[in-house]
């Protein structure tokens, strides 16, 4: 087995628990190869052990049997581009403050021991196929495992959108914004705007405004057959962006289409724990 070891390395201070995790895994017969997600900024003050060989992430995912990535929800979004590519399983070792998606803790890194027994097993995450239409002619195109957000520029001025399911108009209305999101990212941006938790393994998308101006609007849970399309209202004097999974945000113009549906990919998610979702829910959301 060979597995690549990913650290977020503003997370993995000094790559330590990469380091811990590599020393666990070798102590087991598994290969390993430590690869940066990306390399830190010259001014960040982040300091690479000088010890550790860094290889090429494609290179290595190309022959991987599993991605382990080090950091809070972020890196594992970041990650699950590269990973869906080569059809390479993700662990997630939660080091940030919430991390739904990771798998372990910080401090239960010797259950990847279990990789080497082949004592897991792999959940399956639908993604979303993301696309910016201006004047009919494609723009812009990204994969999302959590979510595509569109929200309004620094000036406090309210957005215009039409929002459509399968070319059938579902809602207008005004407001801060609109996410469209998968079930995982039920309990990221969209549940902060109100939306609803969703089973993450569920196959939905989920619509919700953001602080919307009109009493009526609530969000959408919607057949992962449809396509949803919003279209920008007028911007004169306004400015409106498109990020998804929290990457660099696109600038939208007025009439912009931003069209999302599911995805023919998907994420692969390793679990050795037992945990289940309503465990952690109940762990990270304080519900017990």
């Amino acid at each position: 087995m060979k597995v690549v070891l990913s650290p977020n390395p503003y997370r993995d201070k000094g790559l330590r628990a990469a380091q811990a995790a590599d020393r666990i895994l070798k102590s087991v017969g598994v290969e390993t190869a430590i690869c940066l997600p990306f390399m830190p900024e010259k001014n960040s003050r982040v300091e690479l052990p000088k010890n550790l060989h860094f290889s090429d992430m494609q290179h290595e995912l190309a022959g991987a049997d599993v991605l382990i990535c080090f950091g809070g929800d972020g890196t594992i979004l970041h990650a699950a581009k590269d990973a869906n590519t080569y059809n390479v399983p993700i662990l997630g070792v939660n080091l940030g403050s919430v991390g739904f998606m990771a798998e372990l803790e910080q401090g239960e890194l010797q259950q990847l021991t279990k990789l080497a027994s082949g004592k897991f097993s792999i959940e399956s995450r639908m993604m979303l196929d993301v696309k910016v239409f201006h004047e009919g002619k494609q723009v812009y195109e990204d994969i999302a495992l959590n979510d595509a957000v569109i929200t309004k520029g620094a000036v406090a001025r309210i957005i215009d959108f039409s929002v459509y399911g399968d070319r059938k108009q579902i809602s207008d209305f005004s407001g801060d914004g609109v996410v469209v999101c998968t079930p995982t990212g039920s309990t990221a941006y969209s549940m902060s705007a109100g939306g609803p938790i969703v089973e993450p393994t569920a196959e939905n998308l989920i619509v919700t405004p953001i602080c919307a101006h009109v009493l009526h609007s609530r969000s959408m849970v919607l057949s992962r057959e449809r396509t949803v399309a919003i279209r920008m209202g007028r911007l004169a004097r306004k400015t409106a962006y498109l990020s998804v999974d929290g990457g660099k945000a696109h600038k939208l113009s007025g009439g912009d289409v931003v069209e999302v549906k599911k995805s023919k990919a998907q994420t692969r998610l390793v679990c050795l724990t037992g945990r289940s979702f309503y465990d952690i829910l109940q762990q990270k959301l304080g519900n017990g």
